[in-house]
């Protein structure tokens, strides 16, 4: 019996920080996303990779799900700061989208890994973004 208890608590033990860095980018703490692709394309079907900068993105992004924020991080030197108007789970990946200043977006972040991707479009031209997120 004592064997059977040991081995239980081994796998218990061994399993528990697999369920913790699981947990870590499913919305029930903030997180840091670093954006390190975007691709702009336009309305003629013509899309070509652009900085950050040149899309008006911020580099760092905190997320605050708590207070269903996004926003620059101070370091950037910037105040954006968007609502994220709905938040959703689907097949192992948060979803956050909103809207703002006429355009819409939709970032998704794999729970498993915190790789992210997210779009940025109006009626003229659209943005594909992709990065990675970290807690903080």
């Amino acid at each position: 019996m004592n064997k059977i208890v040991t081995i239980g608590l081994a796998i218990s033990i061994f399993l528990a920080p697999m369920q913790l860095g699981a947990a870590q980018f499913d919305g029930s703490v903030p997180l840091l996303c670093a954006v390190i692709q975007v691709v702009e394309c336009e309305a003629g079907g013509e899309c070509f990779p652009v900085t950050a900068e040149i899309a008006n993105i911020p580099r760092f992004l905190k997320i605050n799900f708590k207070n269903k924020t996004i926003s620059a991080t101070e370091e950037s030197g910037r105040k954006d700061t968007t609502q994220i108007k709905n938040i959703d789970h689907a097949n192992g990946n948060l979803i956050l989208q909103g809207s703002e200043n006429g355009r819409g977006w939709t970032m998704v972040i794999s729970e498993k890994t915190g790789k992210m991707s997210a779009t940025v479009s109006d009626d003229r031209v659209g943005f594909v973004i992709f990065g990675a997120s970290t807690t903080f």
